[in-house]
C-alpha cells in the first residue's frame, strides 16, 4: 500500500471555487451555496490544511463571496489565491488589464495573487505580441507571484510550457484521460521546472454519478462509467477514492483542484485524498481506461440538451 498522506500531501490540494460563484458541473443539483455556506466551506478547507483557492473573474459572484469569507475568517493575508482574467477584456491593453487585476484584488480582499492565469488557450498566440510583457510588469509590481495558463489540449499545454515567463499550466486530468501524459506534458514540465495543476478530476462530477442520473444525450458514456463502478466494487474502494488516489499517485509533482458545494464535501474529499492506495491501482486504471473516446473526456464536446 502507498503510505498515507502527510501535511505536504494535503497542501497539494487546491479548492476550486467555480461552484461557489455560480451553478457548475453536470452533477450539480443544488445551484450555488449562500454566503454563510461559502464561509463555512472555506473555513473547513483551511482548517484541514488547504491553503490555495482557485477562482476566476468569470465565476459569477465568486471573487466577492470568497473575499467576504476570507475577511470574516481573518485569513486574507495568508491565503494563496489563483484567479483568471475574464474572456471579454482586451488582453493587450495594459490599462484594462491592470484595472481588472486591481478590481479582483479588491473583491477578494487580498494584497496579491499567488497565481494569475489566462483562461483561454487561444491567448497563447498573443503572448509574444505584448501579453507576456504585461504579465511580467504585474510580477515585477508584486501583484502576481506566478503566471499560468489554463489549457484544454495537450498541444497547447506543450506550447505554454515552452514559453518564457509562464510558471505553471492548469490542465484537465482524471482516471479516464491519458492524453496529456501520453503527449509528454508532465515530462516536459519536469524538464522546464514548471508546475502542473490538474482540474476536472471527477470530470465535472460525471465519474461519480449514478447510471440513472446521466442525462439522455450522454447515455453513450454509460459503458465506461459501468466499468468504473465495477472497478470500485472489486477493489472495495469508492469511486471518489480511486479517482483522487489515481491523480495523487500517478502525478506526484502536480497540484490538484477539487470542487465542492458543502462542508461535508470538503471533509469527504480530503478523507478520500488521504486514503491509502493499493500499489497496483494506478496500473489497473491505466490499463482499464487506456483509450477512452474524446467525446467522453472532453467536456467541450458534450451535448447536454
Amino acid at each position: 500500500m502507498i503510505m498515507k498522506n502527510n501535511k505536504s500531501q494535503i497542501e497539494r490540494l487546491i479548492l476550486g471555487t467555480a461552484q461557489l460563484g455560480m451553478p457548475y458541473g453536470i452533477a450539480n443539483k443544488t445551484g450555488r451555496p449562500d454566503q454563510k455556506t461559502v464561509t463555512r466551506i472555506i473555513e473547513a478547507a483551511w482548517n484541514q490544511g488547504v491553503k490555495e483557492f482557485d477562482t476566476a473573474q468569470g465565476y459569477g459572484d465568486g471573487e466577492s463571496v470568497l473575499g467576504k469569507a476570507f475577511s470574516d475568517l481573518k485569513i486574507s493575508n495568508q491565503v494563496r489565491v489563483i484567479s483568471k482574467f475574464g474572456h471579454q477584456i482586451d488582453h493587450l491593453d495594459e490599462t484594462v488589464m491592470e484595472e481588472a487585476l486591481e478590481k479582483s484584488l479588491e473583491k477578494l480582499n487580498i494584497p496579491f495573487f499567488w497565481g494569475m492565469m489566462l483562461h483561454s488557450e487561444d491567448l497563447l498566440a498573443k503572448w509574444s505580441e505584448g501579453l507576456g510583457e504585461i504579465f511580467q510588469k504585474f510580477v515585477q509590481s508584486q501583484k502576481i507571484r506566478k503566471v499560468g495558463f489554463s489549457v484544454y489540449s495537450p498541444q497547447k499545454a506543450l506550447e505554454a510550457l515552452e514559453q518564457d515567463g509562464i510558471d505553471f499550466i492548469q490542465i484537465p486530468g482524471n482516471v479516464l484521460d491519458r492524453r496529456f501524459e501520453k503527449a509528454g506534458v508532465f515530462e516536459l514540465a519536469k524538464i522546464k521546472n514548471k508546475q502542473i495543476h490538474i482540474r476536472s478530476i471527477f470530470l465535472q462530477g460525471l465519474l461519480l454519478m449514478e447510471i440513472e442520473e446521466i442525462p439522455g444525450k450522454m447515455r453513450y458514456v454509460i459503458p465506461v462509467i459501468e466499468k468504473f463502478i465495477e472497478l470500485s466494487r472489486q477493489s472495495g474502494m469508492t469511486r471518489k477514492e480511486i479517482a483522487m488516489g489515481y491523480i495523487k499517485n500517478a502525478f506526484p509533482d502536480s497540484h490538484v483542484l477539487f470542487g465542492v458545494d458543502s462542508v461535508d464535501h470538503v471533509k469527504g474529499n480530503i478523507e478520500s485524498w488521504s486514503k491509502e492506495y493499493p500499489d497496483d491501482m494506478v496500473h489497473k486504471v491505466q490499463t482499464l481506461f487506456d483509450d477512452v473516446p474524446e467525446n467522453i473526456i472532453n467536456c467541450n464536446m458534450w451535448k447536454l440538451t
